[in-house]
């Protein structure tokens, strides 16, 4: 059983900057998705002849709750009519994916999964009471061709097999069989056991597994939790330990792992897929929904917060396929790229760079992070993740006024027709608490309130610190609150129109190489941080006017780039002796930096008095 369940597109709706967030996406890509990408446009889920195996579903999984929590009637039709598609094309015993049926053994039952799960969502959010009874034959179905061994899990199918856990929790509501367990069961024995192959993951080869694909990885840490909490025991003994093998060996200052797109290890310029950003926000958010631990929110904050705006466009029409830590320039490789395992225009904003599976998946992280804000079960209602949002039910409102993460302070405006218990979760980072102006002392990780019938307003302030935290390779990150901070580089995009394999990119989605106009070559000089904060518009996470920054003491250094590339910065500065002045300069928020460098090293502090007679204007 779940500790908590999570309100619904009826109940929740985002306010301040997170609608500003959610209405950019639906103006941009990924709300015209279906209207300039023929692989949605004309996919075969639909009855089309372009793509018919994971992207359209990929692609209503985000749009789906984007349309519901906006509750724009163009783009919830449009949900409508891909989703009646795909059930008009069910087959009479269940199957759904377009596939003959002679040819189902050889068809990749991933897609089978992740429909199951789309359509999961789409029932909660639309309320169609149809919808059951069509994810009820689907996983019959299913189940019926595992049983008697017409089909089998095999490649992404089976390195994924726990994504169909979703759909037999959402059935078991409605209907209480027997076989869905049996199915779960069946699912597990055929699908992967990621244990059995962490070992893989100590060691980054230039080679592409599936047992190290990163996306799997995300999407497995869910998996334990989600299996065994079918079974009245939520379980995290197996992400706590494949956690523990990712951040030794292949961690981020963001919270995410290196793959690009395969697991890449502790270098600053190794990339991470998007697709595996925003599986590995929704893994954290189900464990959070399993466990009530606080630990989960506050990691998805941590990746929500830098991870996703980071590698997406101001304007949200572009987006990387992989982002790095320390990105010096976005521009196709000549020569082999920097990447283990993707392509020479992986880290280009563009429509499709290197694969499309991003194109149609990154679209879910902005919606489902919103839909996390609040949990509740029987006895308690709880704020997990403060973004500004109105929540509305048959006995109380709540609305959350507040421009957290970049500012300090959470108000909440109640409306209750009856009372009930209500909880605040606390941050770990959170330095001192004010709560309707008292000081106070949190013992615990949420803060406890008892609301009565009426009206009742609660005012939260808190402070934090910036701190400096120690990566690898004698490298440095500067965090604060949930965000991270890194040096931007200023840069010029150059667009790129063209058309390639009959996918046109054109003006307002095609693609753009980054190309930097200022310096990288900076050390940090000091421990001296200054948080200076600033207004949050209407793009929260812009690169050119940030809502908060730090400002920093910072020399330039002999970085150095990496050997044969002129676009990376060398994994470990060449020096660390000054060869500049100190320079006052100002650090970004991760999410808004584009062209950053983010783990930095201190510069030679005992030589910088020795050199600075040679530095010109010294």
């Amino acid at each position: 059983m779940h500790k908590y369940n999570f309100y619904t597109t009826q109940e929740l709706k985002p306010k301040g900057w997170l609608l500003n967030q959610l209405r950019l996406q639906a103006n941009s890509l990924s709300g015209n998705l279906d209207k300039v990408w023929n692989d949605v446009k004309n996919s075969a889920c639909i009855g089309g002849d372009a793509e018919g195996w994971e992207r359209v579903p990929y692609w209503l999984d985000g749009f789906i709750p984007l349309a519901y929590l906006l509750n724009d009637e163009d783009l919830i039709s449009r949900a409508q009519k891909y989703v009646k598609a795909i059930v008009n094309n069910q087959e009479e015993d269940g199957w759904i994916c377009p596939c003959s049926k002679e040819n189902r053994k050889n068809y990749d039952a991933w897609a089978v999964l992740l429909i199951s799960k789309v359509l999961t969502v789409y029932a909660e959010c639309s309320l169609d009471k149809d919808i059951p009874k069509v994810i009820f034959d689907l996983l019959s179905n299913l189940y019926t061709l595992l049983k008697n061994g017409e089909i089998k899990l095999f490649d992404w199918g089976k390195y994924r097999w726990f994504e169909g856990l979703i759909a037999i929790e959402f059935t078991l509501k409605h209907y209480n069989e027997e076989w869905l367990y049996d199915l779960a069961k069946l699912l597990k024995e055929e699908g992967i056991d990621y244990k059995g192959v962490t070992n893989l993951w100590e060691r980054p080869l230039n080679k592409w597994t599936l047992d190290t694909h990163i996306v799997n990885i995300c999407m497995a840490l869910k998996g334990e939790a989600l299996y065994s909490s079918l079974f009245g025991n939520a379980n995290t003994s197996e992400v706590d330990y494949l956690l523990s093998v990712l951040q030794k060996y292949n961690s981020t200052p963001v919270g995410i792992f290196t793959g690009d797109e395969c697991l890449s290890g502790l270098s600053p310029i190794q990339g991470t897929e998007l697709c595996a950003v925003v599986e590995q926000m929704y893994s954290y958010e189900l464990l959070y929904k399993i466990t009530g631990q606080a630990r989960w929110a506050e990691m998805l904050e941590l990746v929500s917060f830098n991870a996703l705006p980071a590698t997406i466009s101001d304007d949200m029409w572009a987006h990387q396929y992989v982002q790095m830590s320390n990105q010096i320039a976005c521009k196709k490789f000549p020569g082999k790229p920097i990447f283990r395992t993707n392509g020479d225009e992986s880290h280009l904003f563009g429509l499709e760079p290197n694969y499309g599976c991003c194109t149609a998946n990154f679209n879910q992280g902005w919606p489902k992070l919103a839909l996390s804000a609040f949990a509740y079960n029987e006895n308690e209602v709880i704020s997990v993740t403060p973004l500004p949002t109105k929540l509305t039910t048959n006995d109380f409102n709540i609305e959350v006024i507040t421009e957290y993460p970049f500012k300090k302070s959470i108000n909440y405006k109640i409306s209750a027709k009856k009372p009930f218990a209500f909880s605040v979760r606390i941050p770990s980072f959170i330095k001192s608490l004010t709560v309707d102006g008292m000081a106070y002392k949190a013992t615990n990780e949420n803060i406890s309130f008892n609301i009565e019938k009426g009206e009742r307003e609660i005012a939260i302030s808190f402070e934090v610190e910036p701190e400096i935290i120690s990566r690898p390779y004698g490298l440095n990150c500067v965090k604060y609150g949930s965000l991270i901070f890194a040096l931007p580089i200023e840069y010029e995009k150059v667009m790129l129109e063209y058309e390639r394999k009959g996918v046109e990119r054109k003006f307002p989605y095609c693609d753009y190489e980054y190309l930097p106009l200022s310096d990288f070559n900076y050390a940090l000089f000091s421990k001296k941080l200054t948080v200076e904060e600033g207004k949050v518009d209407a793009l929260p996470f812009s690169s050119q006017n940030p809502p908060i920054v730090i400002k920093c003491e910072a020399v330039k250094i002999d970085w150095g780039y990496e050997d044969g590339y002129d676009s990376v910065c060398a994994k470990i500065p060449n020096d660390l002796t000054p060869i500049s002045n100190i320079e006052e300069k100002q650090l970004y928020p991760y999410g808004c930096a584009k062209l950053r460098i983010t783990e930095i090293p201190f510069a030679k502090k005992q030589l910088y008095h020795l050199k600075q007679s040679n530095i010109k204007g010294g």
